[in-house]
């Protein structure tokens, strides 16, 4: 849970650790029918969201998740013109993926309507791209989503919280066969893959389940500020598509576009793997 001390401090507590953000006010403070919803001011994070009291994003760092979530993908498909976002409600994925002129509509399935309204008001950073028409935000449970939807889609992309609460089926090999049923022939699934040290067990599952759904299943890291550890995974899987060997960076230069994070040789490198990593992720696939 996040505690308030007379200091302000906003806490995000573990059975192994707590991470401490000293902060200047809080912004927002609610419970929905899903999860208790916070907003912080800090000193040295800026604003930051918790769920449940664990961190989602400071403005400080969000870039980094988001950058390495979102061009990844999109710059390996070869034509990403339709792209579905699970979750992400603070609205920092959607950002992202309508940077790309290419993309026709972007489909966002939202199951927290109170994490939108709070980050609309307060998180505009992330918030601000939300209004765009390519853009149908839709709140609405993700599951049932990609379990009902008539619709096909380039990339899926699983902007989820840990395994708790509504995330914990997006985690399930139900949810990912049915997302392999609405992603066309190239399309491409990264998801939210957890840390390596804090959370190996839960990504060895996700990466099991993933292997039973695709033909190509590929881990890559980043490393930021506000979560436990620093280093954290997504996963990458594809029908046909491979991140390394379809992957042009000359793509990522003639888009024009620029990063705070993302770029065509952190792009070929985060799916370099420490040795302990690369050794776990072989022994999974067998």
């Amino acid at each position: 849970m996040t505690e308030l001390q007379s200091s302000l401090w906003a806490i995000e507590k573990h059975d192994f650790l707590e991470l401490h953000y000293r902060a200047t006010k809080q912004l927002f403070a609610a419970q929905s029918p899903f999860q208790r919803v916070e907003v912080f001011d800090t000193e040295k994070y800026g604003k930051i969201l918790l769920n449940d009291g664990y961190v989602m994003l400071t403005e400080a760092d969000e870039f980094i998740y988001h950058d390495m979530l979102v061009h990844v993908p999109l710059f390996v498909h070869p034509q990403p013109k339709r792209v579905l976002i699970i979750g992400g409600g603070d609205g920092g994925t959607a950002r992202e993926v309508l940077r790309h002129p290419g993309v026709e509509r972007c489909v966002m399935v939202e199951i927290d309507q109170m994490v939108v309204d709070a980050c609309r008001e307060h998180i505009p950073q992330t918030a601000k791209m939300l209004d765009d028409p390519r853009l149908d935000l839709q709140i609405a449970d993700g599951v049932e989503y990609v379990a009902q939807t008539p619709e096909t889609f380039d990339v899926v992309l699983v902007d989820s919280t840990d395994p708790i609460g509504p995330a914990t089926p997006l985690f399930g090999v139900d949810f990912y066969r049915n997302v392999n049923r609405v992603l066309n022939n190239d399309g491409i699934v990264v998801s939210q893959g957890e840390s390596p040290f804090y959370f190996a067990e839960m990504q060895n599952k996700l990466l099991m389940v993933l292997q039973e759904c695709f033909p190509i299943v590929r881990l890559y890291n980043y490393s930021n500020l506000g979560y436990p550890g620093g280093l954290w995974s997504f996963t990458f899987a594809a029908k046909s598509l491979d991140p390394i060997a379809d992957f042009d960076p000359e793509r990522v230069t003639a888009s024009g576009l620029e990063f705070e994070y993302y770029n065509a040789a952190i792009h070929q490198a985060a799916f370099a793997l420490p040795s302990f990593l690369a050794r776990r992720l072989a022994a999974l696939q067998g």
